[in-house]
């Protein structure tokens, strides 16, 4: 679909879609869960998120300085944690009598697992004056129509690539469809030039595989109704595991592939990318700035560029859907108003803008802020998720949390050469049974 669509109508699109060794705990604050009601009263709020590494660290401690600058009453005591070992903490956290005060959020079905705990805040009404300005995109971060998080960016995935491995390879253009995919990566094992790196290690990686083949095989709302009522019986599922045993067969990886971390080191399936050692990647919109501390190459930008996942002849799926979500906060109940003011002005223009110019974010959830984005790369990332005609959360956060992982697991044994296209989605249903 050539058409580009407008900014509500795009987020409207991702709406839809999202519609569906650890430091010790007592470092969070009290152990109470009730919201302060006094928003004056000095109060330190315990900020958990993945900004791990510069430039995302520095830029992410600046806004709480910033903001604590201009609440003298409100200070932050940030925490840090890289992005694997973060979901686990959180999962932890969520457990005890004192999660974090605000921690990083995903949304979707995930956010409604986590919503049971009755640890995270409902903030629906604090935020009702002001959160129109993120359009319909903020919905992802609702559960039955309250809002429990803020997202700061959206995401969508596709392929990194390097533009002079190609050239090297003799491949005139971006793949546009399997076959062509398939031919580039005859082209670049003829140059000796490893085509595809993935970190399989952290499995979440195979998944964007899958579910990639999924959306190209299966129509729009079979995907859709799977979410919703959780019933994979439409023998699409079954054909994306084919279609992605057969691409599999092409060893199209890097050497030792399952032992690959996604983002940590020269080593990861990001850093090999980065450094000329692999020709693509296939990943979220972030994967630019993650590459920035894992490349001597301060130069490595201009050579990369972006493609969507190529079309499948005579898959079911819409043109032009991509796989893609978004990232955001969320606050304990305990952390009260403080709290949402604070996440107010992270989804502000300014702030927004911010971090996209400083590559902590790269595509805004504010859509005042998208003219702050200057990469090549991540324009045309942008306006490929203006015309998608549906964005697809990825399916490990768009279903209940246990079935997500469930999925991920099936799909990175199947990765490994165990199960089969029909486990996999025997993997799902067992998980919807025991849920």
């Amino acid at each position: 679909m050539n058409v580009r669509l407008s900014t509500p109508r795009r987020l409207a699109a991702i709406a839809i879609a999202l519609s569906m060794t650890l430091p010790s705990l007592t470092a969070c604050g009290d152990d109470s869960t009730q919201a302060p009601t006094d928003a004056n009263a000095p109060v330190t709020l315990t900020w958990w998120h993945n900004g791990n590494q510069d430039p995302a660290l520095g830029v992410w401690q600046s806004v709480a300085d910033q903001y604590h600058k201009d609440h003298p009453n409100v200070s932050f005591k940030v925490e840090p944690a890289q992005n694997e070992a973060l979901k686990t903490k959180i999962s932890v956290a969520l457990q005890s009598p004192n999660p974090p005060s605000i921690f990083q959020q995903w949304g979707g079905g995930a956010l409604a697992t986590q919503v049971e705990s009755g640890k995270i805040l409902d903030m629906t009404e604090q935020v009702k004056p002001w959160i129109s300005e993120l359009g319909a995109a903020a919905q992802g971060w609702q559960v039955e129509g309250k809002q429990y998080g803020i997202p700061y960016d959206l995401h969508v995935v596709g392929f990194w690539y390097r533009k002079d491995l190609f050239e090297q390879a003799g491949i005139a253009g971006a793949p546009k469809t399997m076959a062509e995919l398939n031919d580039a990566v005859t082209k670049l094992k003829a140059k000796n030039i490893t085509p595809i790196s993935i970190g399989s290690k952290d499995k979440w990686p195979d998944a964007f595989w899958w579910s990639y083949f999924a959306i190209r095989e299966c129509s729009t709302d079979t995907v859709k109704n799977t979410v919703k009522n959780l019933k994979m019986d439409d023998p699409c599922w079954v054909k994306a595991g084919e279609d992605l045993k057969a691409f599999l067969d092409t060893k199209p990886f890097q050497d030792a592939f399952l032992g690959t971390p996604a983002q940590q080191g020269a080593g990861s399936s990001a850093g090999l990318v980065a450094n000329g050692k692999a020709a693509m990647e296939l990943q979220g919109d972030w994967e630019l700035p993650t590459m920035i501390p894992l490349t001597e190459d301060k130069q490595f930008a201009s050579k990369l560029s972006w493609f969507p996942f190529p079309t499948i002849e005579g898959g079911k799926g819409t043109p032009g859907t991509a796989l893609g979500g978004g990232d955001g906060f969320s606050c304990a109940v305990k952390a009260g108003p403080a709290c949402a003011d604070f996440l107010k002005y992270v989804a502000s223009a300014d702030v927004q803008a911010k971090l996209v110019s400083s590559n902590t974010a790269t595509l805004p959830a504010n859509p005042k802020a998208i003219s702050a984005i200057q990469d090549a790369s991540l324009k045309t990332v942008q306006e490929y998720l203006n015309g998608a005609p549906y964005i697809q959360v990825y399916f490990d956060q768009a279903l209940p949390t246990s079935v997500g992982q469930a999925l991920n697991d099936a799909i990175a044994d199947f990765f490994a050469g165990k199960g089969s296209p029909q486990g996999i989605v025997d993997a799902f249903g067992k998980a919807v049974a025991n849920k």
